[in-house]
């Protein structure tokens, strides 16, 4: 496996494997996250192009699982209705892509630690938005800078989550539009990097062995759902995501 998967050390695909995993019990347990700890906890022991190309396949796979869980009809309602969200998320997220070769590794770390440390410790203050009704304009401005980091990061979740959160919505539904606006996200997001070149050969087998750990997480996380207080799950995995982006913020600083 060590050869097939080019120079990434056989220490390196453990500690990755069992980062996925975790991120996968996450997943399957409060519907999101995924990219976010494996991006964040990954980022911190291999390049972040790697760690990026990674988190594509797992995302995709884990995504397509969690929308079709009540059907294909009801996966496709989700991206109609959310088609002005999903239109400038793919927009952005495309275009960003592009710029990732050509800026520095401090940016990168700012592009995925900043976002993920302002969204945690707002969710761990308490901190909620209300919107009373949806809004085109507003999902237009958040689509356009969840594919901006989206692109940089492969981190695009944070602002989709914390709208549908202030508009009140239904578990299932949100737990569905989540699943299907991510998984768009992530086919777009493995196009672009594959012209941009950070899915090549090497990359691209070691996303395909993360998509392990992934599904077995998933799994995991779907029978600890019922069984545990998803709060209090949520809020350590949150204290887990704060210290991660925080150590990627330092890395920022230091490089």
């Amino acid at each position: 496996m060590d050869g097939m998967i080019g120079d990434i050390g056989l220490w390196a695909l453990l500690a990755s494997g069992a980062v996925t995993l975790f991120a996968g019990v996450v997943k399957g347990t409060v519907g999101f996250a995924m990219p976010m700890i494996m991006i964040s906890t990954m980022g911190s022991f291999l390049p972040p192009d790697v760690a990026l190309a990674g988190l594509i396949l797992p995302t995709l796979l884990s995504n397509g699982m969690q929308a079709l869980r009540q059907g294909p009809r009801a996966a496709w309602d989700a991206v109609r209705h959310f088609r002005v969200y999903l239109a400038a998320a793919g927009v952005m997220l495309v275009v960003s892509a592009q710029l990732y070769v050509f800026l520095p590794v401090w940016v990168l770390f700012l592009a995925i630690g900043l976002p993920v440390t302002l969204f945690c410790l707002m969710q761990l203050l308490g901190v909620r938005f209300h919107a009373a009704r949806r809004s085109a304009g507003v999902e237009l401005a958040i689509g356009s800078f969840s594919g901006l980091i989206g692109g940089l990061s492969g981190v695009w979740g944070p602002p989709l989550v914390a709208y549908l959160t202030a508009l009140n919505t239904e578990k299932r539904m949100q737990m569905r539009i989540q699943g299907a606006t991510f998984g768009l996200g992530a086919v777009l997001l493995l196009l672009a990097h594959w012209h941009s070149g950070v899915v090549h050969g090497a990359t691209l087998w070691f996303s395909v062995w993360l998509c392990v750990p992934a599904l077995a997480g998933m799994w995991l996380g779907g029978r600890l759902q019922d069984r545990i207080d998803q709060d209090t799950f949520r809020r350590a995995t949150l204290v887990v995501l704060t210290l991660a982006g925080l150590n990627l913020i330092r890395r920022a600083y230091l490089a």
